[in-house]
């Protein structure tokens, strides 16, 4: 298992599973669109874009617990 650190100081691209829940900056082809937030669920894959395919990097800035898996909800 991935540290919370760890996930913070890596990049992330289209196809990489995702390894912790929470808020990522997405970074595109320049010529594409800005930097954007996203919210990322643990276990789904880094989708690729629908207009610069496989471009898109992710960056975690904010880490958070899915609520389907935190204990109090179960």
């Amino acid at each position: 298992m991935t540290s919370k650190s760890d996930v913070m100081l890596t990049t992330y691209k289209p196809g990489d599973q995702v390894e912790a829940s929470g808020i990522y900056c997405v970074t595109h082809d320049p010529t594409h669109t800005q930097e954007h937030e996203v919210t990322v669920v643990f276990g789904k894959k880094f989708p690729p874009c629908n207009h610069c395919g496989g471009h898109p990097r992710f960056r975690a800035i904010r880490l958070a617990e899915h609520i389907e898996v935190n204990q109090h909800f179960k």
